[in-house]
């Protein structure tokens, strides 16, 4: 029978692949317990979206297996959803991580994108919120199929929608569908900030904001009063579209929001008739972006007729069609934007020099 300390001699060779430390060292491991000829523990990881979350188990499994004596291994994967930012301030205290996905244009699929994330954080086990800021043109109860209407919670707050696992909180939810919004700056300003001091958001992981398009006055507001953990550029590849998302990154530069990536949406087009990819709009300018300007580069979402179709019938693409093209690229895309979120937590959590900084390799 092995003992504890030969358990944790194996499994200090299991390293994170972003925070370049081995699982041990990192605090991963809890409860192990070595029981005759089984070993069992629990892998805590930094989200509930790791993307080699798979990996790492089947490491663990495949190397403590293999010490003599050991006839079963159960690593059941766990997740402590970490922050780069102090925890409990008058702005949304019980949320860990607010992240902003914005545009500089309109047309780019920015909300298709933030409703994608948001329900597939919340796929993968995550406590999730979604805050449609965008005043003047509401989508999220259509993108969710929801006409509800949020409810009093005492003290002057309301709780949020819930739909499809997620809380939402929409001026959609609050106004008649047909009736425009004809709102100076200093009563979209009021809203906004009613949104996050009087919403009961609770306790969540991740609470996506979905930023109206441009950098005017209700983005500085939610970039000054948000407790913003990070923000997402969504663009197209064409070249007008890719000089629009380097002002709304340049912004949040200004107002010191660190940009956890940009992702290129309708990247490129798959003919149903021959399989064959065609760069509609010039793919890889978002990349190409990325690497210029020194911010990750999240990932490419193709153009496919079921990503507006499933948001005109109130179910987005990930849960929809979870296996469609499109459907793996978002996951994909919110699986990196919690890694991004993971390592700034881990790095505002330990002594300095103590992690590597990995969020730009």
């Amino acid at each position: 029978m092995p003992t504890s300390e030969q358990v944790l001699d194996v499994l200090r060779q299991v390293q994170d692949p972003d925070l370049h430390r081995d699982i041990v060292s990192l605090g991963f491991v809890k409860e192990l317990q070595v029981e005759r000829d089984r070993v069992s523990f629990r892998l805590e990881l930094t989200t509930p979206a790791c993307p080699v979350k798979d990996e790492l188990k089947a490491q663990c499994e495949r190397l403590v297996g293999a010490l003599p004596g050991v006839r079963a291994v159960q690593v059941d994967l766990t997740a402590s959803v970490r922050s780069p930012r102090p925890a409990g301030g008058p702005v949304m205290p019980g949320v860990k991580n607010v992240v902003a996905v914005a545009s500089g244009k309109g047309g780019v699929g920015k909300s298709t994108t933030a409703a994608n994330i948001a329900l597939a954080l919340a796929m993968d086990g995550a406590s999730v919120g979604l805050l449609d800021a965008d005043i003047y043109g509401p989508s999220m109860p259509l993108m969710f199929g929801s006409n509800a209407r949020p409810q009093p919670a005492g003290d002057k707050k309301i709780h949020p929608v819930y739909a499809q696992g997620l809380k939402l909180m929409s001026i959609g939810f609050l106004v008649d569908p047909d009736t425009p919004m004809v709102w100076r700056g200093p009563m979209v300003h009021g809203a906004l900030s009613q949104f996050l001091e009087q919403v009961e958001w609770g306790n969540l992981d991740y609470a996506i904001v979905d930023m109206p398009p441009g950098t005017g006055d209700a983005q500085l507001t939610l970039t000054q009063r948000a407790p913003l953990a990070g923000a997402v550029i969504v663009t197209t590849p064409q070249q007008v579209s890719l000089i629009d998302a380097r002002k709304g990154l340049k912004m949040f530069e200004q107002v010191k929001v660190p940009v956890l990536g940009i992702v290129e949406n309708m990247s490129y087009f798959v003919c149903d008739g021959c399989g064959k990819e065609h760069d509609i709009f010039r793919r890889g300018g978002g990349r190409r972006t990325a690497e210029e300007l020194g911010v990750p580069f999240l990932g490419e979402v193709p153009l496919e007729s079921a990503v507006p179709l499933s948001g005109d019938e109130g179910v987005p693409i990930v849960k929809r069609a979870p296996d469609s093209a499109a459907g793996k690229a978002f996951r994909a895309v919110a699986r990196e934007v919690a890694r991004q979120l993971a390592i700034r937590g881990m790095e505002a959590a330990a002594p300095a020099g103590d992690l590597r900084m990995a969020w730009k390799a």
